[in-house]
């Protein structure tokens, strides 16, 4: 078997807490854990970590791969889009990936955003999926609902399939219903949550692709000729752009007559927004999910996230707060799905806060934009002890250097020198440069920048630690 973990999603439901460079998959939203860390764990001692593929897009490639430890980054598999196009494409990409290994292997489809709470029970059912994608079905594993949930799909199943333990026909999918009809089917045992988890053969959900969406398979087999020749990346690109952006849902299984699908009852919830922590976080006595700096007056029934500001709250029912340190949003739950839509208008303003958080993290360590205007930037940085930003080159910008804690190791041109606490250095616009932390202490620094143009695009990375060299 072979688990692919679909994990490009921008999370505009989970903002502020999400960002499209930072989204709600690398987030710890409960537990120890970020989500795509306790996904890769549920199945780690079902599938070994070399048979697992990570379907991501370049923004979130590095932060994936610094969640992992050494060896388990370096045995994964990453299978990077070059933008987004919906489950279909990216499940598709996957699919003629495994087909040059494996071509009758069974993959197993999970989203990097799901929780579990019977995790043992799910491994036993997707064994029991496998043994049902082998005879060329495609399974996927329906949730018994346990409330009349608005946010989720759903799916109709028919009759038992003859000797198959449990696994039922599909009738129909259903889309998200009004809360009347989601009452009425809390009480139909034949309706299920539409979790997103699918089981097939490569070799079946192939053809079935190339039955129902001859545009994506005839764009599948331009990239596949395309593998291991230099044209690959450019390929990739280039017929990407063109394939349909639509689901594996509506492209092919509301279609196949193939699929069928297996009830479950394992905890089983989509982490889509922020009304879906009430199923998987512990509320205190007033039915509040509380997190941070808060203090809380006479509310009920509501979700607050706070971080390092204080966070009060008076009086509020059925309400989500959650602050960051550059944007704050108050809604009602019952407008919670709704968030996205100031994701929406954030895209048409001049700003980032959709993007990226006002501390961004990286693979090497963080930065904050401590203030911005026309023509300079200052950041305030930190690095890893034994971590190195890329060799780069700035076309548009110079860069002044201030160390407020530990030991930078610097190269300039052609230059290589350290500089302390209270040291700073110069980077002239057009020059190669790296900075680095060659002690096991953390390093601080402040940037500031000047230049006509300071966007984070204005970077040529000649050497990276973290495979990012810029094309020729």
């Amino acid at each position: 078997m072979y688990c692919v973990i679909l994990a490009g999603g921008s999370g505009t439901r989970f903002w502020p807490l999400s960002r499209e460079e930072y989204p709600k998959q690398l987030l710890k939203i409960f537990g120890n854990q970020t989500l795509i860390q306790a996904t890769l764990s549920r199945v780690s001692d079902l599938i070994p970590i070399d048979q697992v593929y990570i379907v991501t897009n370049p923004q979130q490639l590095e932060q994936i791969r610094f969640q992992m430890t050494n060896d388990t980054s370096k045995r994964l598999n990453y299978i990077s889009e070059p933008e987004r196009k919906n489950t279909a494409a990216a499940i598709a990409l996957a699919a003629i990936s495994l087909r040059r290994i494996d071509p009758e292997g069974v993959m197993i489809i999970l989203s990097a955003d799901h929780f579990i709470r019977d995790e043992k029970g799910f491994k036993q059912i997707l064994q029991h999926a496998a043994d049902a994608a082998q005879k060329g079905h495609l399974v996927t594993l329906g949730a018994i609902p346990n409330r009349p949930e608005t946010a989720y799909g759903y799916i109709q199943a028919g009759e038992l399939l003859p000797g198959s333990q449990g696994i039922r026909s599909v009738e129909r999918f259903i889309e998200k219903p009004e809360k009347q009809v989601a009452e009425k089917y809390l009480l139909d045992k034949s309706t299920f949550w539409n979790t997103g988890i699918f089981i097939w053969k490569v070799s079946t959900i192939l053809k079935e692709i190339e039955r129902f969406m001859p545009e994506l398979s005839e764009g599948l087999q331009q990239i596949e000729e395309s593998f291991d020749t230099p044209s690959e990346q450019e390929t990739l690109k280039r017929i990407y752009a063109t394939l349909p952006a639509i689901s594996i849902d509506y492209g092919v299984l509301e279609k196949s007559e193939n699929l069928v699908v297996i009830p479950t009852d394992i905890g089983w919830e989509d982490v889509g927004s922020w009304n879906a922590l009430d199923e998987v976080i512990p509320k205190d006595e007033e039915g509040n999910i509380v997190t941070g700096n808060v203090i809380n007056v006479g509310s009920r029934n509501s979700t607050i996230y706070a971080k390092n500001r204080v966070v009060a709250v008076v009086g509020l029912d059925n309400v989500v707060v959650a602050d960051t340190d550059d944007a704050t949003l108050v809604c009602s739950k019952d407008h919670a799905q709704d968030v996205k839509k100031v994701v929406e208008l954030l895209k048409l303003g001049e700003g980032d806060t959709h993007r990226v958080h006002k501390t961004v993290i990286r693979a090497w360590g963080s930065y904050t934009v401590l203030e911005e205007g026309p023509g300079y930037k200052i950041k305030k940085i930190m690095v890893h002890p034994g971590a190195k930003l890329s060799l780069q080159m700035h076309h548009k910008r110079s860069e002044h250097w201030v160390v407020v804690e530990g030991v930078a190791t610097v190269t300039c041109g052609e230059s290589v020198y350290t500089i302390q606490t209270n040291q700073s250095t110069f980077v002239p616009m057009g020059v190669k440069h790296r900075l680095e932390n060659a002690t096991d202490q953390p390093l601080r620094l402040v940037e500031v920048q000047s230049g006509s143009y300071l966007g984070e695009d204005d970077i040529v990375r000649f050497q990276d630690d973290y495979g990012r060299v810029s094309p020729e």
